[in-house]
């Protein structure tokens, strides 16, 4: 098996797009016309969204939001330049979780909250 694609339920799918195109210099792949469901150019593992409304129908689940606790999971986003990279989502509207720190292993990390409440980690390539 390999991996397809990564999704967060959203509540509104556009806002999401709208923050990860200025936040993090994604672009879209993919959006539906209904707005429903989005997903973002991200190399061959898909970054996609879809609205709360929609997924519910499968099943429920507990809703992100930035204003509660961040969740056990995180996606990663590869950056040849963290420090400018967190600076720029901060500007952007992402919430700090962790300023940018050097690792022993060579790694530069740090993290951040999108707009919905998820964790975003900007590291450099391992």
């Amino acid at each position: 098996m390999k991996m397809g694609y990564v999704l967060f339920y959203v509540e509104n799918v556009t806002k999401t797009v709208e923050f990860y195109k200025s936040a993090f210099f994604m672009e879209i792949d993919f959006l539906h016309e209904a707005g429903d469901y989005a997903q973002m150019k991200t190399g061959e593992t898909k970054l996609g969204f879809i609205s709360e409304s929609l997924a519910s129908e499968h099943f429920s689940f507990e809703k992100r939001r930035v204003s509660i606790k961040p969740g056990a999971s995180e996606i990663a986003l590869i950056s040849s330049d963290v420090k400018k990279s967190f600076a720029h989502a901060i500007k952007n509207g992402a919430k700090s979780l962790l300023e940018p720190v050097d690792k022993p292993w060579g790694q530069t990390i740090c993290y951040v909250q999108d707009c919905n409440g998820f964790t975003v980690e900007i590291c450099s390539e391992m």
